[in-house]
Order: structure tokens, then sequence, then C-alpha cells
């Protein structure tokens, strides 16, 4: 942002100063390019407090209830990133479960605990609902399969480890496994981050300069003729 900011405001009013003396009409891409210049120029102070107090304003409403309700069902259903959000909701999950089950604690009370701190809001009322079930005498699997938050594989491994009575071993070793795939498409992600970065900036700038070099071309093509 920085960088095309520093094109917008410094280097692009120095084309324009041809453009005026060239005393010819430039292409629409290099009206708008100059417009989006100007419009930096004079207002500075919108743009900087846009890019300042709308963060700010956002983090806020996340720290509501309702923001981070909604947050938290925006974040667990966007592309890409979805997936590892619910991957990652359930490995905190799973691995909360299992050491309370482990340290003693009753299902019902590590099911409430677990919810609290699964940092999803999703996954939190999910386990929720499945809270009312297990209450009623249910076993913890039954409801937790009607859940689309959460995958099918915890659902039939939590069965295998209620019958068996292994439940909290094998919560560990589904945090385990998520833990694994957590750390590895964040691993992915992260090494995709600079390149595409890259990508999306030289794209920008490309379009900035063809923008700001169309009125020489087209002065060239007609000394040229």
């Amino acid at each position: 942002m920085l960088v095309i900011a520093g094109i917008l405001v410094f280097i692009i009013p120095k084309f324009q100063e041809f453009f005026t003396s060239a005393g010819k009409a430039p292409p629409a891409l290099t009206m708008l390019v100059v417009a989006l210049s100007e419009s930096l120029q004079r207002k500075w102070y919108f743009y900087l407090s846009a890019a300042i107090g709308i963060p700010i304003l956002l983090k806020q409403w996340i720290n509501t209830p309702d923001g981070k309700a909604t947050f938290d069902r925006l974040a667990i259903r966007a592309p890409v990133f979805g997936e590892v959000v619910q991957k990652s909701a359930v490995a905190r999950l799973t691995r909360t479960l299992s050491t309370l089950l482990a340290s003693g604690v009753g299902l019902i009370d590590a099911i409430d605990i677990s919810a609290r701190t699964s940092g999803n809001a999703v996954i939190e009322e999910a386990l929720m609902q499945c809270k009312k079930s297990v209450t009623q005498g249910r076993t913890f699997a039954h409801p937790l399969a009607k859940q689309k938050a959460i995958p099918e594989m915890v659902v039939q491994m939590i069965g295998i480890g209620e019958h068996s009575g292994t439940l909290d071993v094998m919560l560990g070793k589904i945090a385990d496994f998520y833990e694994d795939e957590v750390e590895t498409a964040v691993k992915t992600m992260t090494s995709l981050i600079e390149p595409l970065l890259m990508v999306v900036l030289g794209g920008i700038i490309a379009v900035l300069v063809i923008a700001m070099y169309l009125p020489i071309f087209q002065m060239g093509d007609v000394v040229g003729q």
C-alpha cells in the first residue's frame, strides 16, 4: 500500500505535467490513474483515516459477542482459510477434552470447558448442543454426528473411543492428527504469501506503468505516421 501510494503521489504527477503540455486527451486508463492520484493528493487525510480507522473498528466489532459469532462463521466458511480455521478449532477442542478427561473431569463439565476454549463460536455452539443431548443420557458421538462443523472422522473416532472406554486416548490421537494438519497447512500458506504479494504488487505497478506510457506510445505512433 505504501509503495503504490508513493507512486500515485510522487511519480504520477510528473507524468501529468507532461500530458497537460502535450495538449491531447490521454486514454481512459491514464485518466483513471491520474484521477486517483489527484484524489489521493487532495484527500490524503480521508484515505489515511480509513486505513487506520477501519481495522480498529473491525477489531472492536469482533470483540463484541455478535461480531465474534458472525466473524467466526465467515472465517470457518471462507475458501482456503476456512479449512485451516476449522482444523485448528477441532485440534484445540480435542486436545482440551483429552486433557480434561484424562485428569478425571466428567464428560459434561469437560464439554462445557472445551466449548468455551475452542476459540470459534461455530464449534462452541455445536458443542453446547451436544452437551444438552449428553445430559439426557445419549452418547457424545450421536449428537456430534449432526454437527456440520465437526468432521466425520472425528465423530467416528470419538464413537470408537466411547465404545472401547478409551475416549481420552482417542481424543489425544485426533488432536495429534489435526495439529500436524494445521502446521503443514500454515507452512504451505506462509510459503505462498511472499510470491503472491509480489505478483499482486507487480500486477498493480504494471497497470500504473502501462497507464502512464500509453499516451507516449500514441504520440510516437502519430509522429511515425
